[in-house]
């Protein structure tokens, strides 16, 4: 019995060796692997459906979370919720950059990025007059790159 458990305690070292070798710091550290830029490529080529299915419903819910100041720590969260998941995917339209006046399309995903931060910070804050002030200027900052990208379609109401 105590060759058998030796013998299993030298294939475990083994194995653990193999993977302490083998394995990148990061991941031991229990970060995902790093991304090539091909691991990244859009999963939806259409611009509709990806702010349809993005960017719309965190939208919808947020224009009802602002519709009053919230009362308790639930609207907040929501609001909070929200306002990351606008604030976060702004960033995934810096690898969607249009072919044609890219440079616009930067400005108006860092512009609406910014004021989404700005409308989290307000909610972790639970200041609803400057989340009202930074959700009104992300919209119209969104609206802007609707005007320009979409003829004046999908214009967001406050």
């Amino acid at each position: 019995m105590k060759f058998a458990s030796s013998i299993f305690a030298a294939l475990v070292a083994i194995v653990a060796l193999g993977y302490t070798c083998s394995t990148p710091n990061h991941a031991k550290a229990g970060y995902a692997p790093v991304l090539t830029t091909d691991d990244a490529a859009p999963v939806e080529d259409s611009m509709h459906e990806f702010m349809e299915y993005v960017f719309q419903p965190t939208y919808l819910r947020l224009k009802a979370s602002m519709a009053a100041a919230p009362t308790d720590n639930k609207g907040w969260k929501a609001v909070k919720s929200d306002s990351l998941i606008l604030a976060e995917s702004c960033n995934l339209l810096f690898a969607r950059k249009p072919d044609e006046h890219g440079e616009d399309w930067v400005k108006h995903a860092t512009a609406s990025k910014t004021h989404g931060a700005a409308l989290y910070k307000a909610a972790r804050e639970k200041n609803f007059e400057a989340a009202t002030t930074a959700y009104t200027t992300m919209l119209n900052n969104c609206n802007a790159c609707h005007k320009q990208f979409e003829n004046g379609k999908h214009i967001l109401q406050p």
